[in-house]
């Protein structure tokens, strides 16, 4: 089974996601509100992917998505980016950032975050990814 880290600075949607993947196969290991948080249950956790909001709040989910990366241990975790807003109002720093792909919040499923990892796994670029296949 998958596992899960969800950072989010919304309580409401960090409840609705966790119940939403944990119902298609993905398990929801823990979920934080900001980064000190994140990077904690993610060295703790070792998740197999941490999904993070773009906008936490008072702190950047791009700069965490860095974190992420560079203290991650022997191998670094992939991180998906979320938002609420489109993939096109943040196309460049997606790009620029370590993040394997980006998923619209409206788009989150199982299914999209295992066609986001499949698509690093197949050594396709790893670059943004706002709808699953067929959207």
């Amino acid at each position: 089974m998958l596992r899960c880290l969800v950072v989010d600075d919304n309580p409401f949607f960090l409840r609705v996601a966790r119940c939403l993947l944990e119902h298609q196969g993905v398990a929801v290991v823990g979920v934080a509100f900001d980064s000190t948080e994140a990077l904690r249950l993610a060295g703790q956790l070792r998740p197999d992917v941490v999904l993070v909001d773009i906008d936490l709040g008072g702190e950047c989910g791009l700069v965490l998505a860095g974190l992420l990366q560079s203290g991650a241990g022997p191998a670094p975790l992939p991180v998906i980016l979320i938002s609420s807003h489109a993939e096109e109002d943040y196309t460049d720093l997606i790009e620029a950032s370590p993040a394997v792909g980006f998923l619209s919040k409206t788009a989150l499923s199982g299914d999209a975050i295992r066609t986001v990892l499949a698509g690093t796994r197949d050594h396709r670029r790893p670059g943004p990814v706002s709808e699953p296949p067929g959207r």
